[in-house]
């Protein structure tokens, strides 16, 4: 079976042995495999429900076709399941988007109204903006649900910290670019994080550069972070918080060099005009 999925299919799955079933379920667990196939009479596929709907299609569609060959019917198991509210993780993304976008509209907004504000004012902003959005975001999006159970204090602070990274960055181009830096966090944000995310389906469906890039970008790190948080008991948040930790970072060295590169400059000398 592996050789025939690595011949017609190629990249699709990687596959991993488990001498027991209780492994392989506590791999799933773990965050280490979205599914699991037990061979025995019937077959059966496990799979993480919260993995995604692009993971899960694709392992039941292409695992019920192989057993269908074979004359036998394959049965499917869910563990983790999306919120019964949320059923796809549409709700759950969208706090991702409305996060992102609404952290970059209020540092646009804060540029346009207080240009020549300092950095400890616009780095107090920022961190303020970040523990309401996210006590708002998640508030909300939890009472639209119905709530989503699992750790929802960590999936708050998760968000907190993804408004910061994001703001902050943003702050530091603007401290150093001026509007040129307000429009190039646009493109950063909008062709670049939120693409590379691949949506509720997840980046396994996007083109290889934004595959390539889902990794170090936050709005895709956010999304595994909260299912982490609410629906795996907060396994797999590493990496998620090393990478929005690095953005919040280089943000506030951006913001640093900005604050450096503004005392450096000279002063504007007013103009007189000459006595008659």
């Amino acid at each position: 079976m592996q050789a025939a999925f690595a011949k017609n299919a190629p990249g699709t799955f990687a596959f991993t042995v488990y001498d027991a079933e209780t492994d392989a379920r506590a791999a799933i667990d773990a965050r280490t495999i979205d599914g699991a196939l037990v061979f025995g009479q019937p077959p059966r596929l496990i799979v993480a429900g919260a993995a995604g709907d692009t993971s899960v299609g694709v392992m039941t569609a292409a695992f019920t076709n192989v057993f269908a060959a074979q004359g036998a019917t394959l049965q499917v198991e869910t563990v983790h399941p999306f919120a019964q509210g949320d059923a796809h993780g549409l709700i759950l993304f969208f706090i991702v988007v409305a996060v992102i976008i609404s952290t970059l509209v209020a540092q646009a907004v804060l540029y346009t109204l207080a240009a020549s504000a300092g950095g400890a004012f616009r780095i107090g902003v920022v961190a303020a903006f970040a523990v309401l959005s996210s006590i708002t975001a998640m508030g909300t999006a939890s009472w639209i649900a119905g709530g989503f159970g699992g750790d929802f204090w960590t999936a708050t602070a998760l968000v907190a910290l993804a408004s910061a990274a994001a703001g902050i960055v943003v702050t530091g181009l603007t401290r150093l670019m001026g509007r040129v830096g307000i429009a190039l966090a646009v493109l950063i944000v909008v062709l670049l994080d939120l693409v590379s995310s691949g949506g509720p389906g997840g980046s396994q469906i996007l083109p290889d550069f934004y595959r390539a890039l889902s990794p170090w970008m936050p709005a895709p790190q956010l999304f595994s972070a909260l299912r982490g948080a609410l629906y795996f008991n907060d396994e797999g948040l590493g990496n998620p918080l090393i990478v929005l930790s690095a953005w919040l970072v280089v943000g506030l060295v951006m913001v640093g060099l900005g604050g450096l590169l503004a005392r450096r400059r000279p002063a504007a000398t007013p103009q007189v005009a000459p006595a008659h």
